[in-house]
């Protein structure tokens, strides 16, 4: 008999509507085990969802979807909204291949009208959603949950400024789980949200505006200003008030019967604009490893439910985060002018041990990078280092900052880009495919790509001694070969790389990661005669250009390879190759590159045999190439 009583009839949000206000708790109670069970099983983000479940019940409950529309910002919180929307049966494929997206996903449900996995988008979409139904006459609801943290964001005061002006109504729920932005709830606090959210004293409001209405225009503007203070002094609106929100909160997000009165009231509201209503709620509600974790655990790997013990990779390597933040702590010990920045993002970047030795050298901007980039800037023009860690996806961000407030004014700002390349179980929205493209275009820019643990070691060490001009160094997620690491007195040439492996007729040549399955594909290719030259060129810009010329003259096929889109590195090559009039002979080159398509979550390896980025693939590149017959020319 399964333990799931309630959750087993439901199916979709119509089958909740017909249960109690107590068995919608005992409903809440089974996502919420449902939701563990499953995530122990595959990891994910845990904590977010824990804290959401009553409110993504409520949300059901109160709301006609997926005709309604709920935005979930990032997507973090969404595991109990998938459980709820006909994906329960689903829950355990979870950021597995061919399975469902540990994110909200427009092609995976009618129910996720817009996809999400970076921050702060969700009342930028939910008002675009509800202008169009404006526009169109239709009569639908659409809510946006966003949590405290993605509220750091300027993307969502953008937003709320249009919202307050734009007089179309949409909810906006903050889920406030971390930051101290308002008192503990209590009762009275919980009994105003309920009445300012209500009939009476709406109709009395309008009431009270209908008879003032008779006297100067003065008159009812400093009425309004004090109904406005009154409300806002009482419930700590005035934030949202003054963006033209109608505030209501903040609630206890745990209780049922608050919730559902509070969204019923809201969604009756004749009110003529956006609703912001302020709920209170607990990370890791209801697992007790996830409630006395320090970061609730927002991601976690596998685990045993019973004891909270998450499964680690075993390896002999430290990771690459890990090697970067040790690094930088040794250069930072010698050299006061370094500083650590971070956007929301401490313990994902290794930020957090930087963070233990320099407190008052690290900062933590939220989740705002755009600010995080501009920020450093500011502190590089005052003759400081600052190392700007931020995973290569987010980075993408605050591309015009690196441009006009970095590369422009060619700023010594490092620029330590972590998740570089295919990131597995998070699949498109956080893989780093577009940085080697999007910074190797910008003059001023050094741009190095590790292809292991020491190299990256190496970067960092060369990127301390870059005061004349912005760097960048990226490098995976995960741990690294297990090589021997050098010490932080190592570095590199500006603009040169390294022969690995010296042959004839085929090169190699490696930019990052995929040095390893290059050295494969030697060993492979060795066996059947042909003995290619390995090279692996550190730097995207500046190239390499002594070596990229050895190499073009004295090899048939040269092939770059390269976790990156179109436009990067290989590009580069090319460009640099044909301007040199290097493949007007017979000299066969191709470029290797993330293919034009966001692929799907999955494990790493078969992520790459998608990419077309194994080692199979660079030796079946090899084989065709050497094959092929055409051979373009340069004609007059």
């Amino acid at each position: 008999m399964s333990k799931y009583k309630l959750l087993n009839n439901v199916n979709f949000p119509s089958d909740i509507k017909k249960y109690s206000s107590s068995e919608l708790k005992i409903l809440s109670k089974e996502i919420r085990e449902k939701m563990i069970e499953a995530v122990s099983k595959t990891g994910g983000h845990l904590g977010a969802g824990l804290g959401v479940v009553e409110l993504t019940v409520a949300l059901h409950y109160i709301f006609d979807t997926p005709k309604d529309k709920i935005i979930w910002d990032v997507g973090h919180q969404s595991y109990p909204h998938k459980i709820l929307t006909g994906r329960k049966d689903k829950i355990e494929t979870l950021r597995t291949g061919g399975g469902l997206s540990g994110f909200t996903k427009r092609d995976e449900s009618e129910y996720d009208p817009f996809g999400a996995a970076h921050s702060s988008t969700s009342i930028s979409a939910a008002l675009g959603i509800a202008t169009a139904n404006k526009l169109s006459n239709k009569s639908e609801d659409v809510v946006a949950v966003i949590g405290d943290g993605a509220l750091s964001a300027g993307m969502a005061y953008e937003a709320m400024n249009n919202a307050g002006s734009s007089k179309t109504k949409m909810i906006v729920i903050l889920n406030d789980n971390d930051m101290s932005i308002s008192k503990p709830v209590g009762a009275l606090r919980t009994y105003l949200a309920k009445i300012l959210s209500g009939k009476i004293y709406f109709s009395l409001r309008e009431t009270i505006k209908l008879i003032i209405s008779s006297f100067s225009k003065r008159f009812m503007k400093k009425a309004g200003k004090a109904e406005d203070f009154f409300r806002s002094a009482v419930t700590g609106g005035t934030l949202f008030n003054s963006l033209g929100f109608y505030y209501v909160g903040p609630i206890d997000g745990h209780d049922l019967d608050v919730l559902t009165s509070v969204l019923e009231n809201s969604k009756k509201m004749k009110y003529d604009g956006p609703i912001l209503i302020h709920i209170k709620t607990e990370k890791g509600k209801g697992y007790e490893f996830a409630e006395k974790s320090t970061d609730k655990y927002h991601g976690v790997s596998k685990f045993n439910i019973q004891t909270g013990q998450q499964e680690k990779a075993k390896s002999i390597a430290p990771s690459y985060t890990k090697v970067f933040a040790n690094t930088l702590i040794r250069h930072a010990q010698k050299d006061s002018k370094i500083i650590g920045v971070t956007a929301a993002m401490p313990s994902g970047t290794g930020m957090d041990l930087f963070a233990e030795k320099f407190p008052d050298r690290m900062y933590d901007v939220g989740i705002a990078e755009q600010h995080a980039v501009t920020f450093s800037g500011g502190l590089a023009t005052q003759g400081y280092k600052p190392f700007v860690a931020i995973y290569s996806t987010f980075l993408q961000r605050a591309y015009d900052q690196v441009v006009h407030d970095i590369a422009i004014q060619s700023l010594p700002v490092r620029f330590a880009i972590d998740r570089a390349g295919l990131v597995g179980a998070d699949g498109p929205t956080h893989a780093g495919s577009f940085d080697i493209t999007y910074l190797s275009t910008l003059p001023n820019f050094v741009v190095m790509a590790a292809s292991d643990e020491s190299e990256l070691i190496k970067m960092i060490n060369t990127s301390v001694q870059i005061n004349d001009r912005p760097s960048a160094f990226r490098y995976p997620r995960g741990n690294g070969i297990g090589i021997e690491l050098p010490n932080e007195d190592e570095k590199l040439i500006i603009g040169k790389g390294r022969f690995i492996k010296e042959g004839k007729r085929v090169a190699l040549v490696n930019f990052g990661a995929r040095l390893q399955e290059c050295l494969t594909v030697e060993k492979n290719l060795s066996k059947k005669g042909i003995f290619p030259t390995v090279f692996d060129a550190r730097f995207a810009k500046p190239l390499d250009e002594n070596s990229l010329w050895q190499i073009a003259t004295n090899h048939e096929v040269v092939i770059t390879i390269e976790e990156g889109s179109i436009g990067g590195f290989g590009s580069h090559v090319n460009h640099f190759l044909n301007e040199k009039n290097l493949l007007d002979k017979e000299t066969k080159f191709r470029s290797m590159i993330l293919p034009d398509l966001f692929i799907d979550h999955d494990k790493p390896e078969n992520m790459y045999k998608v990419a077309g980025l194994d080692s199979a693939s660079i030796e079946n590149k090899v084989i065709d190439t050497l094959n092929s017959k055409i051979v373009l020319k340069k004609t007059n």
